[in-house]
């Protein structure tokens, strides 16, 4: 049997250690990006959170990693590191060093330390409103019944059973006889607890809670207030010329009516929930303003921290550096010192990376759906995928889904994860491309102005969307109505 020998040609890319952290920066979302550069401050001393006063900034400290051998003037400033072996703390090479013993606030001698560390503890929101229930004036029989009402919340924090329902609740499982005025009574007291808008009947009730708390700030909370009342259904569904005409509105006073309300939280039984408050909270990763027609986009401050690195670490690598021999202890305190240096610098650019990957990702996906950021209206959203970013924006695929599926932005119409403007595209009867996120909204305004006696079978609806140009299949309709979590005709029919 012959042996043959062939040439073989592979192109492999692989990522550098600055891409990777790149990566993995990139798809952490504002909310959490504190707790990471703590524990990169926390595992490189030589990374420092900047100071307003201090002239350096980090272009100043990249500018100086660039060549850690030169030789750079001091400011001629004395600093306790000039009296610090580094090779003391390593101990046959080993990295790591007690933080407190490179810094210049070490403590003392003192083995002992009573300093508390502190924790956080987090209250489940059952458990808050309960301790809130302790702080009542109530008899026995009164915080029984609160205490139901409490555990009648659902998980968005709202009381959706109805008074009878919890009267015969109380009178079978506790024998407890009540009557509704003081179910009521109570119900309102709860209503008073944090966070606002709990207890809620509905998401207007909910709303119109968290603007009594806000009734101090002035005539624009009486002004939002009066829309919710009387014209909370035009709001949901956008019809922002009725309300505007109804209530004599101007631009501008509208235009602050949409932006407290979108601060408002319409799940307050969220906010307390256990676990991490990072993942409670949805914070923004950018704003975007509109400017008189014309948009604004501003990228959280939160993703831009003060960063630089250590002057004292830089100043004892000088100080190793001008020695003339070194023993291997020494060599090792050098090794040591770059290698934090050299960790320190990496994570600022990936940091300063971060920041420019976000905006210009986020730029490119406004200016593609610009008519939507002006109108709020889904069917002005056009049909995009990744790689029409990736292809604006000069970035991989790959990069610009990192970036989607973990960014929120917030608009004057609401907050939206980034991954919502992406959408496929299908045909209209003209041949125009449209979205099928276009799609699915018409298909919910239909469904939602339909005779609930009488509803709309998937027949019936893709008979009326072919009538408005969409070229849809039946099968097509009835995807996007269970991707819509919309139940199909019987289970809508109101009798």
């Amino acid at each position: 049997m012959a042996l043959q020998q062939s040439l073989q040609q592979k192109l492999l890319q692989r990522l550098s250690p600055q891409q990777i952290q790149l990566m993995k920066l990139l798809q952490v979302p504002t909310a959490q990006l504190d707790e990471r550069i703590k524990e990169e401050l926390e595992e490189n001393p030589a990374l420092e959170l900047g100071n307003e006063n201090d002239d350096h900034d980090i272009d100043t400290q990249e500018e100086f990693i660039g060549d850690n051998n030169a030789d750079n003037d001091t400011d001629g400033r004395e600093d306790d590191y000039d009296n610090i072996d580094i090779s003391d703390y390593l101990q046959d090479g080993d990295d790591d060093v007690a933080d407190y013993k490179l810094r210049d606030d070490h403590y003392g001698g003192d083995e002992t330390d009573d300093r508390v560390i502190p924790h956080k503890v987090e209250v489940g929101f059952n458990e808050l409103m309960l301790q809130q229930l302790g702080l009542l004036k109530l008899d026995k029989t009164e915080s029984k019944i609160a205490e139901h009402i409490i555990g009648t919340l659902d998980d968005d924090g709202y009381l959706r059973r109805d008074i009878n329902s919890i009267i015969d609740d109380l009178a079978f499982r506790q024998n407890i006889e009540t009557d509704e005025a003081t179910v009521n009574r109570i119900i309102s007291m709860i209503q008073q607890f944090d966070p606002p808008g709990v207890c809620a009947r509905d998401l207007q009730q909910c709303l119109l809670l968290q603007l009594e708390r806000r009734i101090d700030d002035g005539n624009n909370v009486e002004l939002t207030t009066k829309v919710l009342q009387k014209y909370f259904d035009e709001f949901t569904k956008k019809h922002y010329e009725k309300i505007q005409k109804g209530l004599n509105l101007s631009d501008d006073q509208l235009r602050e009516v949409i932006q407290q309300i979108v601060k408002l939280n319409p799940k307050p039984g969220d906010v307390s929930t256990e676990g991490s408050k990072a993942e409670n909270y949805i914070i923004p990763d950018f704003f975007i303003f509109n400017n008189l027609g014309k948009l604004e986009i501003t990228l959280n401050s939160r993703n831009a921290p003060d960063l630089r690195v250590s002057e004292g670490y830089r100043d004892m690598l000088k100080e190793y550096d001008k020695g003339a021999k070194k023993d291997k202890r020494q060599k090792e305190a050098v090794t040591f010192i770059k290698q934090k240096l050299d960790s320190a610098k990496w994570f600022i650019d990936a940091i300063k990376q971060r920041q420019d990957t976000l905006i210009n990702t986020m730029t490119a996906i406004m200016n593609y759906q610009y008519d939507f950021f002006l109108s709020g209206d889904e069917t002005d959203l056009k049909p995009m995928i990744l790689k029409d970013i990736a292809e604006q924006t000069g970035q991989d695929i790959s990069t610009v889904s990192r970036v989607a599926n973990s960014k929120f932005v917030q608009t004057e119409f609401g907050t939206f994860r980034l991954k919502f403007f992406f959408s496929e595209s299908m045909q209209t009867e003209s041949g125009e491309e449209v979205s099928t996120r276009e799609v699915k909204k018409i298909l919910t305004d239909i469904i939602g102005e339909e005779n609930k006696k009488n509803p709309y079978s998937d027949e019936v609806l893709t008979d009326m969307l072919q009538e408005k140009g969409y070229n849809i299949a039946r099968r097509t309709v009835a995807k996007y109505r269970e991707q819509l979590n919309i139940p199909v005709a019987r289970l809508r029919k109101i009798l």
